[in-house]
């Protein structure tokens, strides 16, 4: 459920797919099929839903994951907003990439620049101009590419960098630094954060991952991702210890926490 279901670069149908292809690969699985469930409200625009179903039938031929089943359901006027869309998926791996498995000497990386889908989104939502488009797009080709480097991953959806990253350190039991400097954020990013009063670190992604892995393979793996998105990078470290701290360019620790409150809502 987004709102709007159209934005700049995607639409509800697009998020659906790839948010379901990319919680399997992040897992370390390689997706075979995903089912489609579709709840449309009585009136709904056809030109608007061929639109949505062909941005979904995008994804999965791009992908390579065949939509398997799925079921389709017309609800009166007003018990909905327009259109809900759920999907799951299988996938089958040899080696299950964990969000537990961080260990102390590896480093983080961001496969990309992040939090673009939440800038895209709230451009539509609220009227304001920006180039920015979502960065929604499947990761199945990427995860394969390096998963086998990987000790922990996530796609920082829900919550972004701030709530995947805390995760990861607290269910691994260690302590990670992010470099301020290293931060893959867009300045524009940043500017819309300030100007909205919202902290870009919780902006949703939805087509990038951060991980952390060896520091031995963090050149090679870091150079198969440019190939997909030059952005890719290092981001931080992980150390003994507990928490998530961000190294200002002042050279200080500023603690990085789960965010709290109401995230922005409706966005992936």
């Amino acid at each position: 459920i987004v709102d709007p279901i159209f934005f700049p670069g995607g639409d509800i149908g697009k998020i659906a797919a790839c948010g379901t292809i990319n919680d399997l690969s992040v897992m370390g699985a390689r997706p075979i099929g995903i089912s489609l469930s579709i709840v449309i409200e009585e009136g709904f625009s056809k030109k608007d839903f061929l639109k949505i179903i062909k941005s979904i039938d995008e994804v999965s031929k791009s992908a390579g994951v065949p939509i398997v089943t799925g079921d389709t359901k017309v609800t009166e006027k007003g018990k909905i907003d327009k259109i809900e869309i759920t999907t799951a998926g299988v996938g089958l791996t040899e080696k299950v990439i964990s969000n537990d498995g961080a260990k102390d000497g590896d480093v983080i990386i961001s496969s990309g620049d992040l939090g673009e889908h939440t800038v895209a989104l709230l451009s539509q939502r609220f009227g304001y101009k920006s180039k920015i488009k979502t960065d929604s797009k499947t990761l199945n080709k990427e995860i394969e590419a390096v998963g086998k480097y990987l000790n922990a991953a996530k796609d920082p959806t829900r919550g972004g960098l701030a709530a995947n990253i805390v995760e990861i350190a607290e269910k691994s039991k260690v302590k990670i630094i992010l470099e301020e400097e290293l931060l893959p954020y867009k300045k524009e990013t940043k500017a819309i954060s300030g100007l909205l009063g919202i902290d870009f670190l919780s902006f949703a992604s939805e087509g990038r991952f951060i991980a952390s892995l060896p520091e031995k393979d963090a050149k090679k793996v870091v150079t198969i991702l440019k190939k997909f998105n030059p952005e890719a990078k290092i981001i931080g470290r992980v150390e003994k210890g507990k928490g998530v701290y961000l190294k200002t360019v002042m050279n200080s620790l500023r603690p990085i926490e789960m965010p709290r409150g109401k995230l922005v809502p409706r966005i992936c």
